[in-house]
């Protein structure tokens, strides 16, 4: 469910309550009204009087929390907005500059002097797949993958297989550092 779907529930939701506290307030006045007519105890009409303002009061602060909470949200999706130029925009930089990785991983991959076999299961573990995940997708025994990830250790001089992804994410988040 979309963050606009689960608002436009909130604010009906909200509209309903609102509109069943005026609906109890004016029923509750006609009662206050017939009430005073009847000679009932000065407790008694406090305590309707006592209602009858409380839930006023309640029905007027939901309505400014709906209004306020309705123009908070079209101000955040306002700011949030992206044009849909800007969008492919970002989309072609981000398929580009993945591309870019990609084959920064694999030269790094061909320095280390990785086989295939160990290309795949090193692109894998940065994937952050588990050996079991990688032996099931790889149609293989899990001892195998933990004998290749070991062999990627070593040929790399990593300790395992978040310095494996620290080596290629440090550049991304620290650049010129």
């Amino acid at each position: 469910m979309t963050s606009k779907a689960l608002f436009c529930g909130e604010k009906m939701k909200d509209s309903l309550i609102a509109a069943l506290l005026a609906a109890i307030v004016l029923l509750k006045l006609v009662d206050v009204v017939a009430d005073t007519g009847l000679n009932l105890p000065f407790w008694h009409l406090a305590q309707e009087w006592t209602l009858l303002v409380l839930s006023f009061l309640g029905c007027i602060y939901l309505v400014f929390d709906i209004r306020r909470r309705t123009r908070a949200n079209r101000e955040l999706r306002a700011s949030l907005s992206l044009s849909e130029d800007k969008l492919a925009s970002l989309g072609s930089e981000l398929r580009r500059a993945r591309h870019i990785h990609g084959e920064a991983i694999r030269r790094q991959f061909d320095a280390w002097q990785l086989t295939a076999s160990e290309q795949e299961v090193a692109m894998l573990l940065l994937k952050g797949l588990s050996l079991r995940e990688i032996a099931a997708l790889r149609e293989t025994r899990e001892k195998t993958v933990r004998q290749q990830a070991s062999n990627i250790y070593s040929k790399s001089s990593l300790e395992g297989r978040h310095a494996l992804a620290a080596w290629f994410l440090e550049d991304l988040l620290l650049p010129n550092a």
